[in-house]
């Protein structure tokens, strides 16, 4: 199944190609396109990180700690 992060990982490349090929038709030169292009990629990379951003499922241990295992700890000095 096909995740946020892996269409995100698609649009970066493509998005960037894609912008700048259409924009180099349009007249603008190569090198204003690429940096006009390359601030779409950037936007993606932002919102995966900043808005949706990847974070571990929390959840309850579900085994819990016996005292006598913390009480076998001894210190090295």
């Amino acid at each position: 199944m096909t995740g946020y992060y892996d269409l995100i990982l698609g649009l970066i490349p493509l998005s960037l190609i894609g912008v700048t090929g259409a924009l180099s038709v349009l007249g603008v030169s190569i090198t204003a396109a690429v940096p006009l292009a390359a601030s779409i990629p950037v936007a993606l990379i932002g919102h995966a990180l900043f808005v949706n951003s990847p974070v571990d499922d929390t959840q309850s241990p579900t085994e819990t700690v016996d005292a006598s295992s913390s009480a076998s700890f001894e210190p090295a000095d």
